[in-house]
Order: structure tokens, then sequence, then C-alpha cells
């Protein structure tokens, strides 16, 4: 068991920490997934058990949702828990504007729904995730098996005639199967390096039969929760950084882990 976080881990911690400030009384909660919201699952369920906050999760994988149940916290579906009040949520790159490319974890369909359907969502992400222009990590999109190969070549086709800078199209592989998300389908990872369009990208891909949905979320974060590796995390809006949100000093390491055992 490591004695410390390395320092990226020590910002994923962070800015899961620092997202603990929007969570309130009552809530009905959207639970992210990955790496980034994995630690703020771990930190939410004490959280809640101590503030008695008396939340109501639904998560946006199976993963989240066997994680959030094992520590105690309360999960239901979506179509239970009804409009959600608050979604946090990783993000495998995040611009200026809060636009962000997700997927990175295969969820990104199950991701755009949840947060698609609460008040607010809130990014917990470090700093090595900010980019100036969206592209760079390889957009996800959600494809049916079936025909699964001319869907990308339709794929193919929009972006040669799309703003990016590159246009390799390849399937997600789990050593020598393709990477199955928790509806069955298959993603397609396209290595853009650039996206100028996002907007225009983004409609033009979901319009093409096979595909179920791509990992842009345009305009749907209202605020980050940035993690440093220093140990402090940020709040982030659109154009700025506002208030600090967290300060890490010192990690009880073994605690930590040990709440996910």
């Amino acid at each position: 068991m490591p004695d410390r976080l390395t320092p990226q881990n020590r910002a994923k911690y962070a800015a899961a920490r620092g997202a603990l400030n929007y969570v309130e009384k009552d809530m009905k909660l959207g639970l992210g997934t990955g790496s980034t919201a994995e630690w703020f699952v771990r930190l939410l369920a004490p959280h809640a058990e101590q503030q008695n906050l008396n939340l109501t999760c639904t998560s946006t994988s199976e993963r989240t949702a066997d994680l959030a149940a094992h520590l105690g916290l309360r999960v239901v579906t979506l179509d239970e828990a009804g409009w959600l009040d608050l979604t946090i949520d990783g993000a495998d790159e995040v611009d200026p504007d809060l636009n962000l490319i997700k997927g990175g974890g295969a969820a990104h369909l199950r991701e755009k729904i949840v947060a698609t359907a609460s008040d607010r969502m809130v990014v917990i992400t470090d700093d090595s995730k900010l980019v100036g222009k969206l592209g760079k990590f390889p957009l996800p999109v959600e494809v049916i098996p079936f025909g699964w190969s001319a869907t990308r070549s339709l794929i193919e086709e929009v972006l040669e005639e799309s703003d990016v800078a590159g246009t390799r199209v390849e399937i997600r592989m789990n050593g020598e199967m393709p990477v199955q998300t928790d509806e069955g389908n298959l993603v397609l990872d396209l290595h853009l390096e650039a996206i100028n369009a996002p907007e225009e990208l983004s409609l033009m891909l979901n319009r093409i039969p096979g595909v179920v949905e791509n990992g842009l979320f345009l305009g749907m974060a209202d605020e980050v929760s940035l993690g440093l590796t220093d140990g402090t995390a940020q709040a982030v809006v659109a154009g700025g950084t506002g208030r600090e949100l967290a300060y890490v000093d010192e990690l009880d390491i073994a605690s930590i882990l040990a709440a996910g055992t």
C-alpha cells in the first residue's frame, strides 16, 4: 500500500473533495464514472453519513453504482429518481468555455443522459485535463454492434468533410475483444487532434445511422472543481477561476483506500 498519493492522484483527490461543497441535504445526485468520480464517491459516502444529508443517488455506470451502494449510499435508477438536482462527473478534456470530451470510461451515453436530466453539472478534474481546444484526447462515439464497420466508414466520410486535424478511427479494444458499454454497444475512438467546430461535428456524427451518442458535452457544465498537484481545488467557471474549494494538507491514505475495500 502506498504511503502517499502521486501528484496527479493528489489533484484528483482535491477536486473530488472540493466538489463536496456543492452537495446539499436531500439532494437527488447524479454520480459520474472514472477515476476522479471514484474518489468523489469514496469521499461522499462518509460525508453524507456524518452530515445526515439523506441523499438519493443515481449512477452513470454499473461500476459506480456498485461502489456507491457498497459504501452505503442510497442508489436508485434515473427513472426512480426523476429529475436530479446536481450531477458531479469527471472529464477527459475541458476547454475555456467548459465544453468537454468525455467517454474514456465508455459511459458517455449514460453520462450525457444523467447530466441532461440535472439542474446543474459540476465537473471534477485535475489541471492536466485543461486544454485550449478540444480534440487531443480521442473522441469516443458509441455505436450499435450491427453493421459497426459500415458505421465507421460513414464516420470517416464525415470527418473528411469536417474541420478537424485528424481523421483516424479505431474500435476500442480490451485485449482481443472489443470494449462493450453497459448498453452492450461498441466504442469507436476518433483521433482528431483538434476540433475546430465541435457543435457542427456533434450534430453530423449523431445523424449517422448506427451512432448512438458521441462524447462531446457542449454547454452542459456549469462549473469545474479543479484539483491541483499542490493539494488545492478551485472553482472554475467559463472564462475564469473563482473561489478556493479545498486544501489537502495531510492525508490518511490508509483510511482512504480502506474505505473502498
